[in-house]
């Protein structure tokens, strides 16, 4: 991506990441659990869901560092309270899952009108906004507390795997660090893989 393609995507991560949190507080209250919606958080108004350090000041970081080859961003978590959930195995599941399938979504949708487009400055655009999608579902899927995939990987555990739960969930923020730091770069065949398949 050349300079201007740069910014352009990360003007483009930023609503993406707030329609995933808007996807995971709408699925959470038509599960049963209202917190987001008392909250507030159930609306696509970006000044309730943009976090200092996730939406702007991260990924800022991390195109720095990459020297412009990755970028990754979220908005400021929408709450919820899985003991509201009529389901409560499969429940925090189907909430974890709703936001990468609405970037899935958003990608085919955009990846669908690209290639419907003449070749040009603007269908580029176009691209770039299913690929930022793209991004957000593959990285958001990673199995690692305390991103969305950590909470379809529980659903699957049996109820004696318990300890390793919460194993997990007390040291998932360092393990998170890690992979971004150091393992990240795994996530790229996939995404680029997905991003063929649904662009061309």
């Amino acid at each position: 991506m050349d300079f201007t393609q740069l910014i352009f995507f990360f003007l483009i991560i930023i609503p993406s990441a707030i329609i995933h949190e808007y996807a995971h507080g709408a699925m959470a209250d038509r599960l049963g659990d209202p917190t987001a919606k008392d909250a507030g958080r159930l609306t696509l108004n970006p000044l309730a869901h943009i976090d200092l350090y996730g939406t702007i000041l991260m990924p800022l970081f991390l195109l720095w560092a990459s020297g412009g080859s990755f970028m990754f961003a979220y908005a400021k978590p929408v709450p919820y309270n899985p003991y509201n959930l009529k389901n409560k195995k499969w429940g925090p599941a189907l909430v974890g899952i709703a936001g990468p399938a609405s970037n899935l979504i958003t990608a085919i949708f955009f990846g669908v009108l690209y290639q419907f487009l003449p070749v040009s400055n603007f269908s580029e655009l176009i691209a770039i906004i299913a690929y930022a999608n793209i991004i957000l579902l593959v990285f958001n899927l990673v199995p690692i507390p305390p991103l969305d995939g950590s909470k379809i990987l529980f659903a699957l555990f049996p109820d004696s795997w318990d300890n390793i739960k919460i194993f997990l969930e007390r040291f998932g923020i360092i393990i998170f660090l890690i992979f971004v730091f150091y393992f990240s770069w795994v996530i790229t065949p996939i995404t680029s893989w997905l991003f063929r398949l649904i662009v061309g």
